[in-house]
């Protein structure tokens, strides 16, 4: 593997730092987008069963924000409810918007890993072909294996960068919808909250 690794000349480094960044977001997110991190199913019967026993203190509020996404979007709903439904509602859309930047945070980057490392490799494949018939302009078809050396370092970058591309662009989608999902229930979550507490209509 490591003789591979040589074999594809310099281009290898950068595609090795992108799939070292592909691994590391692409754990960071699991561990970030799970349910109970981001809007966990029991959080929207507690805080009603809450306001039902009139047991929602202040300083309760106050450390849902750091609990989770919908917490905090909660929390920040719940300290402006007594504005009436509109303030309510744009107060949890300002917090939601907090909570959706961090859900999608290191996207861009997967993204822009996905696009760039096939570019690499396919850089590697021009650069290995210009030594090919540099080989050949010098030294015409004898020197088999600096011809061989040429064509081996074209062909290992367009592999490597394919084989980052690839997985990067998979888990690039994956996680975009999974985080479509997580603000959808979110929404839903938040409308309930907000028509509970604004059962009279008021604005």
């Amino acid at each position: 593997m490591l003789e591979l690794f040589k074999s594809g000349g310099a281009f290898m480094w950068p595609l090795l730092l992108c799939s070292i960044l592909t691994l590391a977001i692409v754990l960071e997110r699991f561990w970030t987008l799970r349910n109970n991190r981001v809007a966990p199913r029991s959080l929207l019967s507690d805080v009603l069963a809450r306001l039902r026993e009139d047991r929602m203190t202040l300083d309760y509020i106050r450390s849902m924000q750091a609990k989770s996404g919908l917490s905090f979007i909660f929390a920040s709903g719940l300290l402006n409810s007594k504005h009436g439904r509109r303030a309510m509602k744009e107060s949890i859309q300002e917090a939601a918007n907090h909570v959706i930047h961090e859900l999608e945070r290191f996207m861009s980057t997967l993204g822009t890993i996905a696009v760039i490392s096939p570019l690499i490799g396919l850089l590697g494949t021009v650069v290995g072909m210009i030594k090919v018939f540099n080989v050949l302009m010098e030294q015409g078809a004898g020197n088999t294996q600096l011809l061989a050396g040429g064509i081996s370092e074209a062909l290992l970058t367009t592999a490597a960068g394919l084989a980052v591309a690839i997985p990067a662009l998979v888990f690039h989608r994956y996680f975009a919808r999974r985080i479509d999902e997580l603000v959808v229930n979110m929404e839903q979550q938040s409308t309930k909250l907000i028509d509970v507490l604004n059962a009279d209509g008021k604005e």
